[in-house]
């Protein structure tokens, strides 16, 4: 195939440059995509769409405000839900490691959008990327407004609701697992007796709490600084602009963003994503003990200590026949480690804030999206495919508890704390239970028989 078909020639500020025929992307994409040739990452779905909402709430509210002709102003709107949509994801090409502040970024959607919103017109007008559809706005406006809307409707469509059912199910748990008693354990060694729904209840607890502390860092997203412009100061834009444009994004989305207090601190800086993600650090911690509790509560099925049992999902040994592992949360444990290497990357670039903008706004936005993208997936797999299914494993349960020599605890407002310690080392060093120590001191009375009980312990 002849090559000089392949391509056609545009023309930016640089001069010329050569850009794929089919490509609805021009010159300024084209030059980022041979810069840039990093890492293969592309900004996420939920961010293009994001732009997407952007341009076409703009336009709408140019074409209001007297500033796009109508004409030009629908085939912008028609071209920009196209992309909400998704139809032309494969033309957003610039990596994720571009530019500072994400300018190529803002210019990919501006050529994807003014090429078809051309083609939408039959080539009669022609549209242009910076006058007519990034028209009243600038990357450093529309860029971190873009993040924010993504990541709430990530939120609440994906992240939300998988925090949501992940503590219904451990509370399913803790209710079918309270009548089961077991051996709680401290420093990994034997502790008082506690019943297994009690130990689920206190997952589901901590669920819970980060669930509601996420809900209030949502509201912190629904600040967008469109019509910030530039630098904040809104230059060549009518008063009603901004407060005009973020209706029509709540229209769009059916959320409830807003202006923020101070259009200057938000255009200096990162700061919601900052906020968000050292929750969805506190999120990967605790899933980390949670699941690293559950490793070693289904450990065995012979040699450790199998007081439950989880859903087998696959084999898990190339050379061991037979051998089923914990594989849902050896995944849910990655993908945390992941976010807290992403909140420290997100912080890290937080730095990069000087004077009126964050140059890291790709990065920040990449990293982010994708923590909540991640932590979402892991999430609803691991309620679906492992907590859903986990069994208790009574007689086990009951095996370690009643050999637990924790329960000489009971002893201590009946024979005194050291007493009760010798009674406890004895019964250890001579491999013997409490009850047959105690026989032999002869001290086990009624009474005493009663104190090291599990049940009356719990």
């Amino acid at each position: 195939m002849d090559a000089s078909n392949q391509y056609r020639m545009e023309n930016d500020p640089l001069g010329n440059i050569m850009v794929p025929t089919s490509a609805y992307y021009g010159s300024q994409t084209q030059r980022a995509v041979e810069n840039f040739q990093i890492s293969g990452l592309r900004l996420p779905r939920p961010f293009i769409r994001a732009q997407g909402i952007v341009k076409a709430s703009v336009a709408t509210v140019n074409v209001e405000l007297g500033k796009l002709s109508p004409d030009l102003g629908k085939a912008i709107i028609h071209a920009a839900e196209e992309v909400i949509e998704g139809k032309w994801d494969e033309h957003f090409v610039v990596d994720v490691y571009q530019a500072g502040a994400g300018t190529s970024q803002n210019m990919n959607t501006n050529e994807v959008i003014a090429k078809r919103a051309t083609e939408i017109l039959g080539g009669i007008q022609t549209i242009h990327p910076n006058d007519h559809v990034n028209m009243s706005q600038s990357t450093n406006d529309t860029f971190p407004s873009s993040v924010n809307i993504a990541a709430a409707e990530m939120i609440i469509q994906g992240l939300l609701p998988s925090l949501t059912k992940l503590e219904q199910t451990f509370r399913k748990k803790a209710e079918q697992f309270m009548p089961v008693l077991k051996s709680g354990r401290t420093h990994l060694h034997d502790a008082v007796p506690i019943r297994l729904g009690q130990e689920f209840s206190g997952y589901a607890a901590t669920i819970g709490a980060v669930a509601r502390e996420l809900q209030t860092k949502l509201d912190s997203l629904y600040q967008i600084g469109l019509g910030g412009n530039a630098i904040g100061t809104s230059i060549n834009l009518e008063a009603e602009y901004a407060p005009k444009v973020i209706q029509e994004v709540c229209k769009r989305t059916s959320l409830p963003f807003r202006e923020p207090p101070n259009i200057f601190a938000f255009m200096q800086n990162m700061s919601e994503p900052i906020r968000c993600m050292l929750t969805l650090k506190e999120l990967a911690v605790h899933l980390i003990k949670i699941t690293s509790d559950l490793r070693l509560l289904s450990s065995g099925p012979r040699t450790g200590f199998a007081e439950i049992t989880l859903p087998s999902v696959q084999p898990g040994s190339t050379i061991m026949p037979g051998k089923v592992n914990p594989a849902i949360l050896e995944m849910t444990h990655m993908v945390c480690c992941q976010i807290i290497g992403y909140e420290t990357a997100v912080a890290t670039a937080g730095t990069a804030s000087q004077l009126e903008i964050n140059v890291m706004m790709p990065m920040i936005a990449h990293t982010f999206l994708h923590s909540i993208q991640i932590l979402t997936n892991a999430i609803e797999t691991l309620e679906s495919k492992c907590i859903n299914g986990i069994q208790a494993n009574e007689e086990q349960c009951k095996k370690w508890m009643e050999e637990s020599l924790a329960l000489v605890t009971g002893l201590s407002s009946k024979i005194g704390y050291d007493m009760a310690s010798e009674i406890g080392m004895q019964a250890d060093e001579q491999n013997k239970t409490l009850e047959q120590i105690l026989q032999e001191k002869g001290l086990l009375t009624e009474d005493v028989r009663n104190a090291i009980n599990p049940k009356g312990m719990i």
